[in-house]
């Protein structure tokens, strides 16, 4: 069993835990958690976080995962900004490098959180996820710190495929992003 199959397994007895719905023990931090792993492992990822949610996710559940695919979220906001069927073109015409910054300049991270809305319950938890396919017209830092004021009181995992160590983020284990301080490691 690889390494990132074992650090799977500890997310739902982690979730499972009060003092994880709670936010206890984090020094008055909030619950901001990131699942760094081997980008290679991004199937098994997806495919684990499916598994997780079925345990969750029924009728009677004390717990509910709620998913943000973040590439989903650029994808739909795109299509109410009536700019999806442009993004082939311009890159054809102009490259990725124009075409990454026009994305930025249209969909801002105020669009990603208007689009993050649902009505809170007892146990929820945020897993934001699609990391990698969102890169570069997204960086996790910066989603995070716009986050703060909005899931302040509710536990955030952000599945990144790439390196963690408590203080930076590597994107697949090669783009450094800016440091990012507030996240703790979901598991080790």
């Amino acid at each position: 069993m690889n390494t990132t199959s074992k650090r799977l397994e500890q997310i739902i007895p982690k979730i499972q835990s009060e003092s994880f719905i709670q936010n206890k023990g984090l020094g008055n931090e909030i619950g901001f958690y990131i699942f760094d792993y081997d980008p290679a492992d991004e199937m098994l990822v997806r495919d684990y976080i499916k598994h997780i949610k079925s345990k969750f996710n029924y009728e009677g559940s004390n717990r509910r995962i709620i998913e943000y695919d973040l590439y989903e979220l650029l994808l739909d906001i795109a299509q109410e900004k009536k700019i999806l069927d442009q993004i082939p073109l311009m890159e054809e015409e102009r490259g990725r490098a124009v075409l990454a910054d026009a994305i930025v300049k249209a969909v801002g991270y105020q669009d990603y959180i208007n689009k993050m809305t649902f009505e809170r319950k007892p146990g929820d938890v945020l897993f934001l996820t699609g990391v990698g396919k969102v890169y570069p017209f997204m960086r996790s830092h910066s989603i995070l710190n716009n986050l703060h004021h909005v899931f302040d009181q509710l536990p955030v995992v952000l599945f990144f495929p790439g390196s963690y160590d408590g203080q930076s983020l590597r994107l697949f284990n090669r783009f450094q992003d800016e440091n990012y301080y507030r996240a703790f490691q979901l598991v080790k």
